[in-house]
């Protein structure tokens, strides 16, 4: 039996370049043994078959970022309970369409954006990217969130006036948003800016209680049709 060895000394042998590159290759996801992608260039080889990707280039990985609907219960950015540990493989979402390789070091070093409440479920972001970390941290007042909110109780006289604009929270008066009836128990509220308890308080001004949060779109990119406790990648050319 053949002593076992480095994945990347294997490919610097069959692809007739050095260990450095070779590590590339494999980083870059183009390398499969026996049919599976390894991304992983001290993986140990013996007798399996190695075979490298007819399109491998070595041009360097962009970091990833993706998608993830969270479920109520879980800390969209701290807590007990991290939405950032169910990005795993297995739960990519089935239509993602974004044509990005899957690889296990996009699953590494996320760090969660845009906070969430714990009760409430929908769109959040976790990513390598630091491109889109200085925009969803340094620019977030400027990007509109979309939420539907579902309510019980009877709003109060001129209640979705107020709504819009007339009310405050934590003592800061708060800009106008948008917010209308999406049927007789859900509202939606396009709103920028929108701190943690917010929503909730907003509602309690005009006599309503919140049964549920979930938000659909940050910016211009939407939750979908994505299930819960499903993430897909954010595309090269989808911006926030």
């Amino acid at each position: 039996m053949s002593e076992p060895i480095r994945l990347a000394k294997r490919v610097a042998a069959i692809r007739g370049c050095s260990r450095a590159d070779a590590e590339r290759y494999v980083e870059g996801g183009w390398v499969s043994v026996d049919g599976v992608v390894i991304d992983r260039p001290q993986h140990k080889v013996t007798t399996e078959v190695v075979t490298i990707d007819d399109d491998a280039s070595l041009t360097p990985l962009e970091p990833a970022t993706l998608l993830l609907h969270k479920p109520a219960g879980f800390d969209a950015i701290s807590g007990n309970n991290p939405a950032v540990t169910l990005a795993v493989a297995g739960a990519q979402w089935s239509d993602d369409a974004s044509g990005v390789r899957p690889l296990k070091r996009h699953l590494a070093n996320l760090t969660p954006l845009v906070s969430l409440d714990r009760e409430a479920s929908g769109l959040i972001v976790l990513t390598q990217d630091g491109r889109v970390w200085r925009r969803l941290s340094e620019d977030g007042d400027d990007i509109e969130h979309e939420y539907i909110v579902e309510v019980s109780g009877e709003i109060a006289p001129w209640g979705l006036r107020r709504l819009n604009h007339g009310l405050s929270y934590e003592g800061r008066v708060l800009p106008p948003c948008k917010v209308s009836w999406q049927n007789e128990v859900r509202l939606r509220f396009a709103i920028k800016g929108c701190q943690g308890g917010q929503l909730r308080d907003m509602c309690r001004q005009v006599n309503l209680d919140i049964v549920s949060i979930r938000r659909i779109r940050i910016g211009r990119i939407p939750l979908g049709k994505m299930p819960e406790g499903s993430w897909r990648y954010l595309p090269a050319n989808e911006r926030f």
